[in-house]
């Protein structure tokens, strides 16, 4: 059965997170397969992903990379990526892989 899957990008510019990127993909297959997949093709697909705004705090200041990292450790970063998961229409607990861009630079293990 085929299931939805995201890769998405963090777009960290001098320690601030700017933008949200995303890319889906529909895959059958197990889920360490699917994330291998995502993984192969984070440095290609970033040049044709959706963006998506930023959190931003109520003085509209965009979080700290330190911020997302502190989520992140908490389980709770998946939160931020409610419009992504809503544009895209995946279904519950879906399986994504996170790529960053620090400051144009894309961090994947598979270059």
């Amino acid at each position: 059965m085929n299931e939805k899957i995201l890769n998405i990008y963090l777009v960290i510019n001098d320690g601030i997170v700017t933008a949200f990127r995303a890319k889906s993909y529909e895959m059958d297959g197990d889920d360490y397969d699917k994330i291998e997949f995502l993984k192969s093709r984070a440095v290609h697909d970033f040049e044709n992903t959706f963006q998506f705004e930023a959190p931003t705090n109520k003085h509209g200041k965009f979080m700290q990379y330190k911020k997302f990292a502190r989520l992140e450790q908490q389980g709770m970063h998946f939160q931020l990526f409610e419009e992504i998961f809503t544009k895209f229409r995946v279904p519950e607990n879906p399986l994504i892989c996170v790529t960053p861009v620090v400051d144009g630079e894309i961090y994947s293990d598979k270059k």
